[in-house]
C-alpha cells in the first residue's frame, strides 16, 4: 500500500507541473511544445488506472475513487476535444464552463490522491495546485485558450 500511496503522490505533482508547463508554453506561444505536453499529460491514465485497479484492495473510501474517476474524466474529454475531434470550444462559453469545472475538479481531486502519501506530497501538491490555477486564469486572460 505505501508504494501506491507514493505513486499516486508522484503522480499529482507530475500531472501539476505538466499543467503548469502547459500554460507557460501557451504563454510563450510555444504552441507545438505545449502539445506535446499536453500528450504526455494524457498518458497519465495509465498509472490513474492502475491506481484505481490497486484502490479496492486498498480499501480505499469511494471519495478516492471518484478523485481518481474525475481525473481520468477530464483527460478522456481533453483527449477528445483538443486531440482526436480538434475542437474550438474554448470560445463557446457553456463548454469552457463545464471543461473548467471538470479541469478543476480533476485536478482539485489529486490533492486528495496526494495527501495519501505523507504530508511532504500534500504541500508539494498544494503549492504546485495554487500555482497551477494562477496560471489557468492568467493564460485564459492573455490567451484566450
Amino acid at each position: 500500500m505505501g508504494s501506491t500511496n507514493l505513486l499516486g503522490g508522484i503522480v499529482a505533482v507530475f500531472i501539476y507541473s505538466l499543467i503548469i508547463l502547459v500554460f507557460l508554453a501557451r504563454l510563450a506561444a510555444h504552441e507545438t511544445l505545449g502539445h506535446v505536453l499536453g500528450l504526455v499529460l494524457i498518458a497519465l491514465i495509465v498509472p490513474l488506472l492502475y491506481l484505481v485497479f490497486t484502490a479496492r484492495g486498498a480499501g480505499r473510501p469511494t471519495l478516492y475513487f471518484v478523485q481518481l474517476g474525475l481525473m481520468i474524466v477530464y483527460l478522456i474529454v481533453e483527449l477528445l476535444l483538443d486531440y482526436i475531434f480538434k475542437l474550438d470550444f474554448r470560445n463557446v462559453r457553456w463548454m469552457t464552463i463545464t471543461y473548467v469545472m471538470l479541469f478543476f475538479a480533476g485536478t482539485g481531486g489529486m490533492l486528495g490522491v496526494a495527501s495519501h502519501a505523507g504530508k511532504g506530497w500534500s504541500y508539494a501538491s498544494i503549492a504546485l495546485f495554487l500555482v497551477m490555477a494562477v496560471l489557468a486564469f492568467v493564460q485564459r486572460r492573455i490567451t484566450g485558450m
